[in-house]
């Protein structure tokens, strides 16, 4: 059905896409700067798994005009958790998408940051204010507010809740999606972001390790920022330990919150909550006194536990045909650069950006232009995060001698090497 150019102009498409729909199936018309219209099929995107990442993703491809779908397994859309650290780059990679607005407003305040020891003696010290002068903003938001905040533009109607994806059948032109035994629908392309313990990753790769535990215990929480005692010297900075290898960082959220965690051995199964926060209350019992009081004040409700885990190795590709994994699905790592949700976030940019004006024909070589994008990236980024993890956690002499290379450091060449991590 074709399309008068004064209907075109009634609907503004002049210079850009907008959906047309013509009783058929979904279309768009993508108009050039020459005012001369041509048709494009709109794809049916799905993406599986609700978290920040496949939320940024879903709201990229749909601003992008394509017939998204987001299936979570979930009965609500929501974020548990406490609060996220967003680094420069992630802060990057949601302004590409349209979505920075509310990390924007909580960079992180003029504080001093970096390493210092368990009594909160100076290790390394940065200026975190220089460091995002020099390569943006990083900032600590509450997970639930982002997400909120991220899924906003999403249509109600574009989101099916309590509906896991159990099976993927990839097709020459379509691929299909299962879930507890039955067709959910089929799509041109699929975006797997279903978390570091994805089903479909298994799936996809059945020769690959998978996840591996590397012998840590996390715990998070948060709380409103009490008036005493004064913690403007420990913020935005990560204590460690050389007698134990635990470590103890704090990040303010707003002008309001506080978000702590902590980093110790785990031997074993991970305890439930209020055993883990009576063990690191043992643990940090001599440490500055900030931290027990801190630990102590956040109600057992609000602190989450973690086994730390990470994938034993690399995938072998992001992309399979019509289907590409992103965030943690495709490249969980340790939490020691902070760039999981960062990573999450450029995936959701990559993904977005080499489907843009795509049709059914292009997926597949577009998404291996996503793979050959992102995976290098991110695999650098994993071995990273894994030595970083190593150098932190060691005890003895080892610990010893990285303390007395710490205090080494010039503040200056301390505040350029934070910028050059944050750059990535």
């Amino acid at each position: 059905m074709a399309a008068s150019a004064k209907a075109r102009r009634r609907a503004g498409l002049v210079g850009g896409t907008r959906p047309w729909y013509d009783g058929r199936r979904s279309r768009t018309i993508v108009v050039n700067r020459d005012r001369r219209a041509r048709w494009m099929s709109v794809m049916r995107v799905v993406v599986v798994g609700a978290g920040l990442g496949g939320v940024a993703a879903a709201v990229g491809l749909h601003r992008q005009g394509h017939e998204v779908t987001l299936y979570e397994r979930g009965a609500e859309l929501r974020e548990a958790g406490t609060a996220v650290v967003v680094m420069p780059n992630g802060v990057r990679a949601l302004d590409a998408l349209g979505l920075s607005d509310h990390v924007r407003g909580q960079t992180m305040p003029a504080v001093s940051g970096g390493l210092r020891d368990w009594r909160g003696r100076p290790l390394l010290v940065t200026d975190v204010a220089q460091a995002q002068q020099t390569v943006g903003p990083s900032v600590a938001v509450s997970r639930a507010e982002l997400h909120r905040a991220l899924r906003a533009p999403l249509p109600a109607q574009s989101v099916r809740t309590a509906t896991p994806v159990h099976w993927l059948g990839p097709g020459r032109t379509e691929v299909t999606v299962i879930g507890d035994g039955r067709l959910l629908t089929k799509a041109d392309a699929v975006i797997v972001a279903d978390g570091i313990g994805s089903t479909i990753r298994g799936r996809l790769f059945p020769r690959h390790p998978g996840l591996r535990r590397v012998g840590r215990l996390d715990l998070r929480g948060m709380l409103p920022r009490p008036a005493s005692p004064d913690v403007t010297g420990l913020l935005a900075g990560i204590m460690i330990d050389r007698r134990t290898g635990a470590m103890f960082g704090l990040f303010p959220v707003g002008g309001d919150h506080l978000y702590w965690f902590t980093d110790s051995a785990l031997h074993g199964a991970p305890p439930e909550a209020d055993e883990a926060r009576r063990d690191v209350l043992s643990l940090m019992a001599d440490w500055h006194p900030s931290v027990p009081a801190l630990i102590e004040a956040t109600s057992p409700t609000d602190i989450y536990v973690d086994a730390i885990a990470c994938l034993a190795e690399p995938l072998p590709s992001f992309a399979i045909g019509r289907v590409a994994l992103l965030g943690d699905a495709a490249h969980a790592m340790t939490p020691d650069l902070g760039q999981g949700a960062s990573q999450a976030f450029e995936d959701a940019a990559a993904v977005t950006r080499h489907l843009a004006g795509a049709g059914p024909a292009d997926v597949e070589q577009r998404l291996l232009r996503y793979d050959a994008e992102r995976r290098p990236r991110t695999s650098r980024l994993m071995a990273a995060s894994s030595r970083q993890a190593w150098l932190m956690s060691r005890t003895g002499a080892t610990a010893w001698l990285r303390d007395a290379a710490l205090r080494a450091v010039p503040r200056r060449l301390a505040t350029r090497q934070l910028a050059s991590m944050w750059r990535v």
